[in-house]
């Protein structure tokens, strides 16, 4: 959205706020390969995407804080000394959050009026939320000349997310929205925060995001499941070999010591999480090679395990993949989040993107009967002031 249409959205929902306003964006993003790798030791390889959240914010010589959005007809005033209770609007929670880790540093809240529009779509494992959290604090870090720096701006979020809104997530989502690069990804230690940027230098191939549309009812509980069962693998590892993530192990000690393990369904999450993080460390090699095949050989393996051994992607994300690798100049195809719906990223020759998106459409439709939403990714910038 352009910046003359969010000021005129903004003094529609505030007429009465006449002050001067900022506006500031944060992305959302995809990771290209590397999951559910995060919380068991591993990497993982993430960019920030075109598109986001952009947030409009203005003082309003008040004790409240006004929230809007163009997404939904909801609208929320808190008094600044309330900024410690949730509500029931959910994505107020977000902004509200990280207003509050800012409280606890020590920075005193003015009354502002805040209008949000995101065009990251709800839902998508896109991290719409993450996004929300990044802009917010991006802002204030601004407003208030707090100088927070962008790493401690992404651990300030996902405090944030995983203590006032609730939500168990790790750091990922608010890691790549911070600190983004334009043309770029991010090969990331979770634990360590140790990170590089790798040029994605795609050379007549595009990234096609695939939107399931499906809701992810199923995502939360099989996620701690599977949480669950990789702390269980950690501990029966651990009576032959003492380790503290899965990632710490090669493919090769895992195939060593994988009769530690009593239940094959663990068996089989433990080796998806090790074999992936393998995976994102020769996927990254490779990409710096400009073998941008082998590349794409990797997220169709990653996609394969996710499904087999990891068990979270479901019919819906398997027949977007399925369609996806018949179209001729479709080099590589998975699917991107936590799973049970949301998203997948393709890899695809520029000539026959809309050949993909014409052909995987109709071919999920005929399957699931749902009609699948495709994004075109432009690789972009983490969170900035934009006026």
């Amino acid at each position: 959205m352009d910046t003359r249409t969010l000021l005129q959205n903004f003094q529609s929902v505030y007429p009465d706020n006449h002050h001067e306003v900022r506006i500031y964006f944060s992305p959302g993003r995809v990771n290209l390969i590397g999951e559910h790798t995060d919380y068991n030791g591993g990497y993982v390889f993430p960019c920030a995407l075109s598109f986001g959240t952009y947030l409009v914010m203005a003082p309003n010589d008040t004790n409240k804080v006004r929230f809007a959005t163009g997404n939904f007809d909801v609208r929320h005033e808190q008094n600044v000394n309330a900024l410690n209770k949730k509500i029931d609007q959910l994505w107020i929670n977000y902004p509200m959050g990280v207003m509050y880790e800012f409280i606890t540093r020590g920075y005193a809240i003015p009354g502002i009026d805040l209008f949000f529009y995101g065009n990251v779509p709800n839902g998508a494992g896109l991290s719409s939320s993450a996004s929300i959290e990044v802009v917010t604090a991006t802002a204030l870090n601004d407003f208030l000349h707090a100088k927070i720096g962008g790493v401690d701006i992404a651990l300030l979020c996902q405090h944030a997310e995983n203590h006032f809104v609730g939500v168990n997530c790790g750091i990922m989502d608010q890691f790549a929205s911070a600190m983004g690069k334009k043309d770029h990804a991010i090969y990331l230690d979770c634990n360590t925060l140790d990170y590089q940027l790798v040029p994605l230098v795609l050379k007549g191939y595009k990234l096609v995001i695939a939107n399931t549309n499906k809701r992810r009812g199923l995502a939360d509980s099989k996620y701690n499941e599977r949480r669950r069962e990789c702390d269980q693998a950690v501990a029966e590892i651990s009576r032959v070999k003492p380790i503290k993530y899965l990632c710490e192990l090669t493919v090769e000690e895992f195939n060593q010591v994988q009769g530690a393990i009593s239940d094959d369904t663990v068996r089989r999450r433990a080796r998806h999480a090790i074999s992936e993080n393998e995976r994102t460390g020769k996927a990254v090699q490779l990409l710096r090679e400009g073998d941008l095949a082998g590349f794409g050989q990797l997220m169709n393996a990653s996609h394969d395990s996710l499904r087999y051994d990891y068990e979270v992607t479901g019919v819906e994300l398997d027949t977007l993949v399925e369609e996806a690798r018949k179209i001729p100049g479709v080099i590589g195809s998975r699917m991107t989040g936590a799973g049970f719906g949301g998203c997948t990223v393709s890899l695809v020759k520029e000539e026959a993107v809309n050949e993909l998106i014409e052909k995987v459409g109709k071919g999920y439709h005929a399957v699931t009967g749902l009609k699948a939403d495709f994004y075109v990714a432009e690789v972009g910038d983490g969170a900035r002031r934009i006026l």
